[in-house]
């Protein structure tokens, strides 16, 4: 039988995890909430902490059933951000096809009628914790302990935060799933890690499992891809690339940057600029191709202005870009280019790709596919009105507690701030 076009090799070799221990098919799983929603989450959760095991989960109703879908060749809801490219045109879907292609023969022999499988994870996205030292303006406490830091002073609580809670999580996390990645990596059956975050370079147990995956011979098998902020490369004298990377099979570093100089400090809280160059350029001097340092942007409006320093980088460093736009399913999300209304964006946009020009495919595709897609006061007719305001004080309150740049500096065109300062 020839593997299904639609067909995608996760859910037989991938397991992931997010901070609050929200089990999913993938990062990129659309799916209904367990406990707390998640950010692509179609619905709420009961926000009852009631976590799974991954020998619960692994062959539990909900992904047996999209294994029986994905045998014939259908396409399950869950699978919509890569069906539809909502998050970038590089689907995760071929992402794994690409790595674990040679195991198609193996998820036949391995699966029943009921999508029951004998095989075990063997790549993993576990993120164990929230510790993250940045507040990326399009992030959010659930991905970042320093959004939940401001978060507590504000007194704005949400249910994961509560301390009973908290403590049940970090318990889950210490003795569950610590346990079952430790498992994996002592029975030799990590082929692919996902580090990211939080910020997975804060994580102790990131730079504890790799040194023991090398320890234990298995550097020469292994995968690792990270998403990063790249605000460090060393920890307690280990170096990343010289003592880490330069022992294991293949890596990527997905480097976040989503703007240059103060407009990227300003869209990512945190960031030191010239720290992050420094950082990229030694990852360089170890890479042996252009794919294993990439630029990671995330395009928000702030970023739409700019897009061309982006690429200049890109040039400059003479690597790839990875680029996704700023996920929402409402429309009160002043940093997704989308908040703007269909004229704006299309003078914006146009402009970058007429004026300046835009040699990088990735941009330059990325922009006209954000020409087709609905605008939010498209989509969400009857609530943008309020919504756009709502979104408006949010960011003014978030300027506010900061301090230093405000939304309203970022903007590069006369007719945007005229725009967003004419919202009340």
């Amino acid at each position: 039988m020839d593997k299904p076009e639609n067909l995608c090799m996760a859910p037989w070799t991938h397991t992931y995890l997010s901070p609050q221990t929200e089990r999913r098919l993938c990062c990129a799983s659309r799916e209904p909430a367990q406990n707390f929603k998640q950010y692509i989450d179609t619905s709420e959760g009961t926000n009852e902490y009631v976590p799974q095991t991954l020998e619960d989960y692994w062959n539990g109703e909900n992904i047996r059933r999209i294994r029986r879908q994905m045998m014939n060749n259908e396409i399950p809801s869950e699978c919509e951000v890569c069906d539809k490219k909502l998050l970038n045109q590089d689907v995760y879907r071929d992402y794994f096809g690409h790595l674990f292609a040679h195991k198609w023969e193996e998820v036949q022999k391995t699966t029943d009628d009921t999508g029951y499988t004998t095989m075990r994870p063997v790549s993993w996205d576990y993120r164990f914790s929230n510790l993250c030292n940045f507040k990326c303006r399009m992030c959010g406490p659930m991905l970042s302990s320093s959004w939940e830091t401001e978060a507590r002073k504000n007194n704005d609580i949400e249910p994961w935060m509560e301390k009973p809670v908290k403590q049940a999580i970090e318990k889950f996390q210490k003795d569950i799933v610590e346990k079952e990645f430790a498992t994996a990596v002592e029975e030799h059956r990590v082929e692919e890690i996902y580090w990211v975050g939080g910020e997975p370079l804060m994580y102790e147990q990131h730079w504890r499992y790799m040194q023991r995956i090398i320890e234990l011979g298995d550097g020469p098998g292994l995968y690792a891809r990270y998403n990063t902020n790249l605000s460090r490369v060393d920890y307690k004298g280990i170096n990343l690339y010289k003592d880490i990377l330069e022992k294991i099979r293949d890596w990527q570093i997905c480097a976040s940057i989503d703007g240059t100089g103060a407009i990227g400090e300003y869209i990512r809280h945190g960031l030191d600029y010239n720290t992050w160059e420094r950082n990229f350029e030694q990852g360089l001097s170890y890479s042996r191709n252009p794919r294993m340092m990439r630029l990671d942007f995330t395009l928000t409006l702030p970023g739409l202005f700019e897009i061309v320093n982006i690429c200049h980088l890109a040039r400059r460093f003479n690597v790839d870009i990875l680029a996704k736009v700023t996920f929402a399913f409402t429309p009160d999300i002043a940093m997704s280019p989308l908040f703007l209304p269909r004229n704006l964006l299309e003078k914006t946009v146009n402009s970058i790709l007429l004026t300046h020009g835009v040699d990088n495919r990735t941009i330059r595709d990325m922009l006209k596919n954000l020409l087709k897609r609905p605008t939010f006061e498209e989509q969400w007719p009857d609530e943008y009105a309020k919504a756009r305001t709502k979104a408006k004080w949010r960011m003014k309150s978030i300027d506010d507690l900061r301090g230093g740049t405000r939304f309203e500096d970022t903007l590069m065109r006369d007719d945007v701030k005229d725009w967003w300062n004419e919202i009340y």
